[in-house]
Formats: structure tokens, sequence, C-alpha cells
């Protein structure tokens, strides 16, 4: 046994010697990391970005921004968070240098600082000193994200000042975080710095999210806000909760408390009124819509344990089983009338996931009175009774002056879709898919090429990265049709212990692929800047798994 310290406690590890063999084949490896960061670029890569070999220094004790024109709460709190990150760049090293060993004095501090003092000013590249950024709002701004906000923004550091400008506080709010990806450590530790540099960019589609299912496993609200965290660092805009399923009902309900009560977990496991209005408040913060999903008819055994009259009662050898909703039941349609009015107040979000997806017909096909209903009413196949269903639903949420998204079985069974209703492609050939929902002229999302609980090996973030939503064939139009995609991160085998690892810097794959024009498609490249982008997100407090083997973070 060996006693080991780690963050300045003392715990024991169990310590196995390795031996090491000689290796006599042809696999020559180099030392150092597999893949070099690099150091001050922008994740995602910007539309248009020059940068020049002068930089600026930054003052700690004097750095700021100043706010311009508009300004409300929300870009106030951005302000504030965005500082915090910036001047944290050096001590989360110097923290993480402590942890490791590595002792610093104060006289060697000194020492240091004005070494680095003198190497800097004497550097024909050092342009001077940069204490206040600009914050140039050029809108008032605006309440809630919504699909097509505005999110472009320009940066202009450059004749001993910087800007920031946009019309939208959306826009200002990618425009913080870039600016805060562009400041770095200096090599000997010293001083922060940041490039001479002119951005100009905006997102190549609207909707880039982040599906999260929080019934397969329950995942409390601080690691959900870490989540948003990382999103906001990777420039995602949507928050997809997959809040209910099979497994647990842990949405506590005003109109119906009874479902969470009896179908959550624990009491312990449940989102409360309060929690969900919590997480809105903090997506809105970080310019993050929340899109709430409740799936149905299928993936709802969980709402029958306080309701199983909403169910289908299995008969033959599916006995003492319950299965999808009842379709035929008129007050299984009023029940979702009523929590839909309740989800709409709670959700401002213009859109609702109605699901849609892997409806088991077993059930449905041993029901007598299933099997007479759809003889009385002339329907042939069970897909033509699932899309009886859905219609009812779909027409409530129309009705409610909202629009519905549907997993893409929904469309394939032949559901009359309102229009605007988005088609979501999660499975089989997605060029395919993608053209004849677009050619019919519906908008669609797509997320079948990024599941992030398909494990490979280490590294797999390629597979995303090699997805390209305009991967079909199609016109202009249907291509204008598609709203962009989401990552898909369910939770069979995660919970809150290891989610944002396996979320992250996976996701971030996904988020480039979403943010930047189409020509970014170099992986190679992009390896370089994802290993830089993990190492930030580890310093801001995610833990974000290494993207490409063996490597380093200070």
């Amino acid at each position: 046994m060996k006693a080991i310290q780690c963050g300045g406690r003392i715990s024991l590890a169990l310590c196995i010697t390795l031996v090491t063999i000689p290796w006599t084949g042809g696999y020559i490896v180099d030392p150092g990391p597999v893949v070099k960061a690099t150091k001050g670029e922008i994740w995602p890569k910007p539309r248009n970005q020059t940068t020049a070999q002068q930089f600026y220094t930054i003052k700690m004790g004097s750095f700021s921004f100043q706010s311009m024109n508009f300004s409300c709460d929300l870009l106030n709190k951005a302000l504030d968070r965005y500082q915090k990150l910036v001047l944290s760049i050096g001590n989360t090293t110097r923290r993480a240098m402590v942890n490791r060993g590595y002792s610093f004095s104060s006289n060697n501090a000194l020492r240091a600082n004005n070494d680095g003092h003198r190497s800097w000013r004497s550097d024909p590249n050092w342009s001077g000193y940069l204490e206040q950024v600009k914050v140039d709002l050029k809108a008032p701004c605006e309440d809630l994200p919504y699909l097509s906000m505005d999110e472009e923004y320009t940066i202009i550091i450059d004749d001993f000042q910087a800007l920031l400008s946009s019309f939208s506080v959306w826009g200002m709010l990618r425009a913080l975080e870039s600016f805060s990806q562009m400041v770095v450590l200096s090599d000997n530790g010293s001083m922060l710095r940041i490039n001479a540099t002119t951005v100009y960019d905006g997102p190549r589609f609207s909707h880039r999210g982040l599906l999260v299912d929080t019934s397969r496993h329950f995942i409390d609200t601080c690691t959900l806000v870490k989540i948003l965290d990382g999103m906001a660092y990777n420039k995602l805009n949507v928050f997809h909760w997959h809040i209910v399923d099979d497994h647990s009902f842990p949405y506590e309900s005003r109109t119906f408390p009874e479902l969470s009560q009896q179908g959550a977990y624990h009491p312990s496991m449940v989102y409360t009124q309060a929690d969900i209005a919590h997480i809105i408040e903090e997506a809105t913060l970080r310019g993050i819509r929340v899109m709430p999903e409740f799936d149905t008819p299928g993936h709802t055994r969980s709402w029958g344990v306080s309701h199983p009259e909403l169910l289908t009662e299995c008969y033959d050898q599916y006995r003492g089983k319950l299965g999808p909703m009842d379709p035929t039941r008129e007050s299984t349609y009023t029940f979702l009338s009523n929590l839909f009015r309740e989800v709409i107040e709670v959700f401002p979000d213009r859109y609702v996931h109605l699901g849609g997806d892997e409806v088991g017909f077993e059930c449905w096909a041993s029901n007598p009175k299933i099997l007479e209903y759809m003889k009385q009413n002339r329907l042939y196949s069970f897909e033509m009774l699932e899309e009886k269903f859905i219609q009812r639903i779909v027409d409530q949420i129309d009705v409610l002056k909202r629009s519905s998204l549907v997993w893409q079985e929904v469309y394939v069974n032949g559901v009359r879709l309102p229009n605007g209703t988005v088609v979501h492609v999660w499975t089989g050939n997605r060029q395919d898919l993608l053209n004849k929902i677009t050619r019919d002229g519906l908008p669609a999302l797509l997320s079948s090429c990024w599941y992030l609980d398909h494990l490979s090996t280490g590294g797999d973030w390629r597979k995303f990265y090699n997805c390209d939503p305009h991967d079909f064939i199609g016109t202009g139009e249907q291509k204008s049709l598609v709203l962009g995609g989401e990552a898909c991160m369910w939770s069979e085998v995660v919970n809150g212990h290891n989610i944002l690892p396996r979320i992250f810097p996976r996701v971030s794959a996904t988020a480039e692929k979403l943010w930047s024009p189409a020509s970014v498609n170099n992986a190679d490249e992009a390896a370089r800047r994802l290993e830089e982008q993990t190492c930030r997100m580890n310093h801001r407090g995610i833990p974000a798994q290494p993207p490409n083997g063996p490597g380093f973070c200070i």
C-alpha cells in the first residue's frame, strides 16, 4: 500500500508494479501527446476569423467588460460570468500545478512575474495592455431564446481595444464565449494574453441540440446545470429534456401530482415545479431553449402506475401486463389534453416533442376491445390505429397554439401533420428520410448519427464529426427545411456519476458540425482544437474525457 496525496488529502491506494517488456515489433511511438493542442483557438470554428501575430496582455487587476448601448439583467449576469471565467484561466493552471507537487513561494512567483514582464515587453509582437472590453449590444434584450434567433456577432481586437458587437443578446452570449476561448496563459505562466483578431461569426443551423434522458436514470439538477454549462461552451442552444419514459415519471405535475408520487423511482428523484423553473432560467441565461418531451402512446409504462386506465390491458401470453396507451378511450385524450395544457404553461418554448416512436403492437393485437374498435372504425392495421391516436395529440398541441416535434415513425406511418411539425430522424437511411420529409415540405431534425450512448472506442468523436445534415440528395429549398440536429444521451447506462464525461467532448463534434460552415470538415485539424477545447472544459469544471489518446492538460 502507498499513501497518495490528491488535492491536499491523503488516501491509500493499491500500487501495482508493471513490468515493461521491450517492444520488438514495428510500432514506434514518439514521446509527448498523440495530438498537440492548439492555443487560443475557438470552438466551434468561426465562419470567418483573421488572427495577427500581435498580442495584448490582460491586466488582471483592472480587466473588465464595459456594456454599451442596450443592457439587461441577462447580459449583466453573462458579463459577470465571463469575467470570472477569463480571470480564472491563470489561477486554474496554478492550482493544478500545486496539486501536482509544484511549489510556489512568494519570491519565486514575484521573480517569475518580473521575468515574464521583461520577456513580453521585449517581444516585437507585444502591442500593449488590454484592460477593458467594450460590449456593444445594438438592440434591446429578448426574454427567451427561440428557433431562428439571431446569434451572429463580431469581435474586433486591435488598436489597444477590444469590441464585441451583436444585434441580439443571444449573439452577444456567443461572442463572450468566443472571446473567453481566445484568452490564454503565456508559455511561462506569467500573464494572460490575447492576439489581435477579427471574427465575423454566426451559426449554420438554428437548432443545435442535446437530448438528455432523465427517466432511465434520474439526473440531479446540479448535474443538469453543469450540462447546460458545457452546452454553452460549445454554442449548443437546445436542451431537449426527455423527462419521462417507461421506467420512471420524475416530472411533478400540478394537475396530476400522483404521476410522480407513484411513478418516480423515489420521492427524492422528482423534478419539482421549482426545479424545472430553475433549469429553464439557467438555460435562458446561457441562450439555451428547453424543449420538453412527453412520449406517447408508447414509452408510457410509468404513467400506468397511478393511472392504469390510460394503458391497454394485455391478454393471451401477455396477460397481466399493460401496453401502450389505449387509443380507443375518449378519457385518454381528455387526460392528455389537460396534461399538455399544463406543460405549455410550465415550458415556455414554442415546441413540444410528442415522441411517437417504438410503439409495440403486441398488446393491442391481444386485446379484443381494441380489435373490435378497429373493425368498427375500418382501421386495417395497427399503424392506422397509431395514426388515429397521434393525429388527436398533434391536433391538441395545434389548438394550444404550439408546434410539435415527432419521431420519424409518425411521418413514416402516414400521420397528417400540420404545417411546421418537425420530423425527428433517428434511425434507418437518414439520407432517404431527409429527402422524403423535406420533399413533403416538412421541417426536419437529424439525430441518427449522433447517439452518444453508442460507444465504440476512445476518440470516437470522429464518427460524429463525419456526419452532415445536408448530406442527402435534394434541392436548396429542401435543405433549408433541415433545422439542424441533436446529439442524444439516452441514460440506460449513465447516471449523475458518468453522464458528463460520456457527453463531453464527444458532443463537441456535433456542435461544430451544426455551427461551422460546411467547408469545416478536416477531422485531423479539428483534433488539435478539440484537444484544447477539452482541457478548457476541464478547467471550467466539466469532467470531459480525453478525446484523442495519450496527452495532458495542465
